[in-house]
């Protein structure tokens, strides 16, 4: 099953006030308690559970090190069930009764969109390790997983070069939810710049659990008959993958015909799957489990032994958890302290190694260097790697090519501001 982003129409309201005071970590404890705030049940469980259990990993191995600043880590996990106002009260939890010093956690956009409140009020640190649709930058979020511009804008160059297939025509295929509609606006806004005609772009939104999609994938067949290579940019996310690529098959869609990259589909959804109507076609991340690199080939082995089964697959989101927290534990032990505020002036400007050979650094908007790959599926459920990046791209916090937002930009280090006009100088966006 392919467990991804879910929506939710609306938020539940707020929590109790809870006081800063209250609220701050404990520096007299025992230990530095570290919150994971992930779902071990619900929708996402199937994605999430991976999540908790890198954390847990990488705690004890932290620990087998002599802790930070000579006390030992301790692991406090919740379960907010894939409940998204759950979340918040979850998050409120860990901050005001457990005092973590910062929390690793959520996945869909509007888990994170809930919490929010709670960390700024509280004044906690959340580390974000999912690939999202970005126009957002807190100044207690760090954003560890891609921006659209390091994974939907990249994709989408592959694709018009040569290499790619010379893509003329686009399929922009979604899940109807935020991600998804937010992603689709910037890529249309970013096509069209390229010259690409509002004919050559067929969109087209589904609800979460689709799956009758002989009509959708024969407009798609249609659209791509009209003489221009054409290729399907899915942000489906859900079970309805299955259907979806099952019905490409069905109605002779080959990978070499129309392929498609998709978004949020990686080594532990394809894990268990049958894959025979998948292999060919493509994913954007900035790391598959098949990348040949000393660290990765550590990592995939600390893995396994961790969870005592050879068969475990290791995925994008995962990497970018061990990003976030060997950036949390230098700039801990640069500030000295788990004060959020010292540590949050303190990581910008901390570079630690990722999992492919190259090393990603904090930029002042909060989010971080990471190098962006293509990935073909292969029979087994994992990648081969077709293209990559030359070096590491910077997450840009807001589009450059959506009215409203390019002319925004994020800087928590100068200009103490996420969302800072350039043109009025102002802070706030407007």
């Amino acid at each position: 099953m392919f467990g991804r982003r879910t929506f939710l129409t609306s938020i539940a309201g707020g929590i109790a006030a809870c006081t800063l005071a209250v609220a701050s970590p404990s520096f007299a404890q025992d230990t530095i308690k570290v919150g994971i705030l992930h779902s071990l049940s619900g929708t996402m469980a199937i994605s999430e559970t991976t999540l908790k259990d890198v954390m847990l990993m990488l705690i004890e191995e932290q620990n087998k090190k002599g802790g930070l600043l000579g006390k030992k880590l301790e692991p406090v996990v919740v379960d907010p069930a894939s409940n998204w106002p759950l979340f918040a009260e979850k998050a409120r939890e860990l901050i005001a009764q457990q005092k973590v010093a910062a929390v690793f956690g959520c996945w869909t956009s509007v888990s994170r969109k809930s919490v929010l409140p709670v960390f700024k009020e509280l004044n906690n640190i959340l580390f974000y390790p999912v690939q999202y649709e970005g126009e957002e930058s807190e100044r207690n979020v760090f954003y560890t997983g891609a921006a659209p511009n390091q994974q939907a804008i990249p994709a989408v160059d592959y694709l018009m070069s040569k290499d790619g297939g010379d893509v003329k025509r686009w399929v922009l295929a979604g899940t109807d939810y935020v991600y998804p509609r937010t992603t689709n606006r910037i890529l249309e806004a970013y096509l069209k710049a390229k010259g690409v005609a509002s004919d050559d772009i067929m969109i087209n939104y589904t609800p979460f659990g689709h799956s009758d999609w002989q009509t959708i994938v024969a407009e798609v067949k249609k659209f791509g008959s009209a003489g221009k290579k054409t290729a399907v940019v899915s942000t489906i996310n859900g079970d309805a993958n299955v259907p979806f690529y099952k019905e490409l098959a069905n109605a002779g869609v080959k990978a070499t015909d129309i392929p498609v990259v998709a978004f949020s589909v990686g080594e532990e959804e394809l894990a268990g799957v049958d894959t025979k109507n998948l292999i060919g076609h493509l994913a954007a991340w900035n790391y598959f489990q098949s990348v040949k690199d000393k660290t990765n080939d550590e990592f995939i082995a600390k893995w396994k032994a961790f969870k005592k089964d050879p068969k475990k697959v290791t995925n994008d989101p995962m990497e970018a958890h061990v990003v976030g927290f060997n950036m949390w534990v230098k700039a801990v032990e640069k500030a000295g302290t788990i004060d959020p505020d010292k540590v949050i002036d303190a990581i910008v400007g901390v570079e630690v190694p990722n999992l492919t050979g190259g090393i990603s650094k904090m930029l002042p908007n909060h989010h971080i260097t990471k190098p962006v790959m293509i990935g073909e599926i292969r029979a087994d459920g994992q990648f081969d790697v077709v293209w990559q990046t030359k070096g590491l791209v910077a997450g840009d916090a807001w589009s450059d090519f959506l009215e409203g937002s390019k002319d925004l930009e994020a800087d928590w280090v100068d200009k103490k501001c996420g969302n800072f006009n350039t043109k009025t100088g102002k802070c706030g966006g407007s």
